[in-house]
């Protein structure tokens, strides 16, 4: 039960005593914790050492498993590194991500209760990004990296992908085909929307035009609402779409959506209960309209973000749906200008969800600011912890704080907190 396809030389076993923060088991030896990717707490496993990498091992095999064990629902998995738990019962699996929340808190110096977490996996992920390369003996492989490694792993199928990316894989298989790849890899990201996928590539350089009039007709062929490549256009069937509450926003080529509809709209849903009657809202890191739009069938809202398309689309859709109250949309890279505490005077209410890396610098610009109500939405529990601090450390109450999952079998996890003054 429970074999791993490795050759072993020198074997060794040991007891995994809980998760690491990426999923891997964890053992404790005299060498310091060892670490164990598909080994689970409680568990006696036959491991390898991993060549220039003394802290981890190799799963050889399962001596003894534990009732939590489950059966994997991809014959990708192990191989493909895009999932890292579907061997651990969902029950567990979720306390161990709330955990993960708790424990980045405690880290911090932070006290406070963390609800449980939300599954927010729905009908499965909307997005995904495939890469493409031509292998040894010009064998071309269409999928995801392997677990911590550069290869690919081919893959046909992925079943956390939404119904509606049902044909994404053979698309990107076809787009690699028609690209006609030497060693340089590609990204191929392609996008649920209301109007079909939209799928752009990226890494394939210069094009002469028969390669250019091919994938144009893959547009046709596999029912793509729009193919581009480096965001600039091959061909369209129609304007790619999302709704976002109530409006239709033209989604930009590559664009950041949240992972799963569900996803979006457990977030949305705890933002706006959090702001309560805030009658003027600033949206930081605001993408498309998330948040913005939905706040301002309510409120007046002010979002700011970096990229320059999200904010066209978002002021496209304020202005063409009916019911909203005023949206100013603004160009603003809040990493290098963030909003300071002059022109935090303006609202009642702020709502921030950056990227990975979080937002100290705007964190500690809300610390010495005086609205009355901030409230976070992160997708690194650490960068959160650390910019949770530095609010409380600024006068700050952390109120509610809420784990969502919308990156099932992986160790990602959405926050999404409210401070008050």
């Amino acid at each position: 039960m429970w074999n791993f396809c490795w050759a072993p030389q020198v074997t060794e076993k040991l007891t995994i005593a809980h998760l690491g923060h990426r999923g891997d088991g964890a053992a404790d030896t005299p060498e310091g914790t060892i670490y164990v990717p598909y080994a689970l707490p409680g568990e006696t496993v036959t491991v390898e050492r991993v060549a220039g990498h003394p802290d981890r091992r190799h799963l050889v095999h399962v001596d003894r498993p534990v009732p939590e064990r489950a059966v994997p629902i991809c014959k990708h998995f192990g191989t493909c590194g895009g999932c890292a738990l579907q061997h651990w019962s969902l029950a567990e699996y979720h306390l161990w991500k709330r955990a993960l929340v708790a424990e980045a808190l405690a880290h911090a110096g932070l006290v406070a209760p963390v609800d449980d977490l939300i599954d927010a996996h729905g009908q499965g992920r909307r997005r995904a990004v495939l890469h493409a390369r031509r292998g040894s003996r010009e064998v071309l492989e269409v999928g995801f990296t392997a677990p911590r490694a550069h290869h690919i792993v081919a893959i046909d199928e992925c079943p956390i992908l939404s119904p509606a990316l049902t044909g994404a894989i053979p698309a990107a298989w076809a787009i690699a085909d028609a690209l006609k790849l030497t060693e340089k890899p590609l990204d191929i990201q392609v996008t649920e929307t209301d109007a079909g996928m939209d799928v752009d590539v990226r890494g394939s350089g210069p094009l002469a035009p028969e390669r250019m009039a091919r994938l144009a007709r893959l547009v046709e062929d596999h029912k793509l609402a729009r193919l581009t490549r480096h965001g600039e256009l091959v061909a369209q069937r129609a304007q790619p779409t999302v709704m976002v509450g109530r409006a239709h926003v033209p989604l930009p080529p590559g664009a950041f959506l949240q992972a799963t509809v569900a996803g979006e709209e457990t977030l949305a849903r705890l933002v706006e209960i959090h702001v309560g009657n805030a009658k003027r809202i600033a949206d930081l890191f605001a993408g498309i309209g998330t948040f913005a739009l939905r706040l301002a069938e309510r409120a007046r809202v002010a979002a700011f973000d970096s990229e320059a398309d999200a904010i066209k689309a978002l002021q496209r859709a304020a202005q063409t749906t009916q019911g909203l109250k005023p949206v100013e949309a603004t160009v603003r890279d809040l990493f290098r200008r963030p909003l300071v505490a002059g022109e935090l005077k303006a609202f009642d209410a702020v709502v921030f969800d950056p990227p990975r890396q979080g937002a100290e610098r705007q964190a500690r610009e809300l610390a010495k600011s005086r609205v009355q109500t901030v409230v976070a939405v992160s997708c690194d529990a650490n960068t959160f912890a650390r910019d949770a601090k530095i609010l409380v450390d600024g006068g700050y109450k952390l109120c509610a704080i809420t784990p969502v999952d919308q990156f099932r079998y992986s160790h990602h996890v959405e926050v999404v907190a409210k401070f008050e003054r």
